[in-house]
């Protein structure tokens, strides 16, 4: 049995790189990452196309409204006929259209331990409110802002020394673990009881 796997960037792509490397590292687990796709002609595109995987791009700005945009990408997303969306570093906020047609098999990563620390700037905040413990997490997503089902997550130790920076980048590390143990689970959208750690 195989699950099949797009999933979506704005960036680099270096949690889909481990994610790749990973799949490609473990053929046990089933796993298989059948597209990847962008709402704007990201770098991290360049890892799928290096390993003849299908991408796609849509972007908000070629579309009259939010609504539009998310029924093209929900279209294209469909298209390759997923068990799961992964949304890996995906900057956009999708329209509840999308997140109801693929959801529970909707899952993000998050740089802070939710609910603490929502919203695109989880990293600066945490930095900013002086926290010794940050975390990194991965959700069922719903139409909120980082609300969801928590599936995943892990405290990450904040060092005195850390910037925005140095701190996200040990974060992803764990975000990749966490994604992992998510995605190779039996039951994958098994929620984790809130104040428990994931074991990784």
């Amino acid at each position: 049995m195989v699950t099949r796997l797009v999933v979506l960037i704005s960036g680099s792509g270096s949690n889909l790189l481990d994610l790749l490397e990973r799949c490609e590292e473990h053929p046990e687990a089933g796993l298989t990452v059948v597209a990847v796709g962008a709402d704007c002609e990201a770098a991290g595109l360049d890892h799928a196309r290096s390993r003849n995987i299908s991408t796609f791009v849509v972007p908000l700005s070629s579309f009259s409204s939010r609504e539009e945009w998310g029924e093209n990408l929900g279209e294209e997303i469909e298209a390759y006929s997923p068990d799961v969306v992964v949304l890996s570093g995906f900057m956009k906020l999708l329209p509840p259209g999308v997140v109801g047609r693929f959801a529970p098999g909707m899952i993000n990563t998050h740089p802070a331990y939710l609910p603490e620390f929502p919203g695109a700037h989880a990293v600066a905040d945490q930095i900013r409110a002086g926290v010794n413990q940050a975390g990194a997490s991965v959700i069922s997503v719903d139409d909120g802002v980082d609300t969801g089902p928590i599936l995943a997550r892990q405290r990450v130790p904040v060092e005195a020394s850390d910037s925005v920076e140095s701190l996200h980048d040990r974060i992803k590390i764990v975000e990749r673990q966490l994604l992992w143990q998510v995605l190779t689970q039996g039951d994958k959208l098994a929620t984790v009881p809130q104040g428990e750690d994931s074991s990784t």
